[in-house]
């Protein structure tokens, strides 16, 4: 059955998540199994102190790493803690179809805002066409015109890209469904060129880092999907709130200092040594293989040069 948004659909963005949103990461214990109690406690910090919302399972949170009953189990327990399903972006994208539209499913199920869908990416070379067929089946399948999916353009991990040809095709079938993109290609361009195209149409665009917020603010971006969102998300924030304001390039340029900061090291681990650090909570460090953690003696230059711009993270250590 074809499956198009109907009018009123179509006009619901009043309610569309913005801002800066963070791609949770997943803490694990001891015997690799995934943290629910951390990862709440982590969620709320995060809500608390600058996110306006939470595309857990990202790449940041591991996703691929995790099975899709771990991942009902962590979103289930978010929402009974009174996370609110509002704030959530979950991450659905699998590259087995039945497992996209069961996890897509849940989290509608579930009140969520949106899902941030990966394309298929096993398979490299595949067409816009098998693409297509790919993301219609999942929309398809759920069959409710409630939905609302971000696609998630990550060529330089998934090496299949989301072309503006595809998401032109999409937009049209399923106008109001397809509400938006995450565009992790680190290429400005790439992203400005998204804006330009669909940006005027109800599209929404995240950049995929804070180091192109407020350029994609300015070009009509509604916010970022950052991985220092985690450790960072009341000074991304700040410039999410004042991007117009006098100081706006000033307090970009404090983001993108702390940035550069973090990404001279392996970024999952780093970012988990952060919040070990600063949240006084060892247990922060374990990631799933094939990650490992951040060496001690990147830890021990990560942490003072932080402390040294100045950065903090008040109230996680609780």
């Amino acid at each position: 059955m074809a499956l198009t948004a109907s009018p009123a659909a179509q006009l619901r963005t009043a309610a569309r998540i913005r801002g800066v949103l963070s791609p949770v990461i997943t803490p694990f214990k001891a015997d690799l199994s995934p943290d629910a109690e951390r990862f709440v406690r982590h969620c709320k910090w995060l809500l608390q102190n600058g996110c306006s919302g939470l595309a857990i399972f990202g790449t940041n949170s591991e996703a691929n790493s995790l099975s899709v009953e771990e991942k009902l189990t962590l979103l289930a327990a978010l929402i009974h803690a009174g996370v609110p399903g509002s704030a959530l972006m979950p991450g659905t994208g699998h590259c087995a179809l039945p497992a996209t539209v069961r996890l897509t499913a849940n989290a509608l199920k579930m009140g969520c805002a949106g899902v941030l869908m990966l394309p298929p990416f096993y398979y490299k070379g595949v067409t816009d066409e098998g693409l297509y067929r790919y993301f219609s089946e999942v929309i398809e399948r759920v069959g409710d015109e409630r939905l609302r999916v971000y696609l998630y353009h990550i060529p330089p991990v998934s090496q299949v890209p989301i072309s503006l040809k595809l998401i032109g095709r999409l937009l049209s079938k399923y106008p109001g469904i397809v509400a938006g993109v995450k565009d992790s290609s680190g290429d400005w361009s790439n992203t400005k060129a998204m804006l330009e195209e669909f940006g005027k149409s109800g599209f929404d665009v995240f950049a995929g880092s804070e180091a192109f917020l407020l350029d994609n603010l300015r070009h009509g971006g509604v916010g970022c999907i950052t991985a220092t969102g985690n450790v960072n998300p009341g000074p991304i924030d700040n410039v999410y709130r004042n991007w117009r304001s006098a100081d706006a390039d000033q307090l970009q340029a404090g983001i993108g200092a702390t940035r550069k900061i973090m990404q001279k090291y392996p970024m999952i681990p780093a970012l988990k040594a952060v919040v070990a650090h600063f949240g006084n909570d060892p247990q922060w460090r374990t990631v799933r293989p094939p990650l490992v953690e951040l060496e001690q003696a990147q830890e021990a230059a990560l942490i003072p040069e932080l402390k040294g711009a100045g950065f903090s993270m008040p109230g996680l250590a609780g």
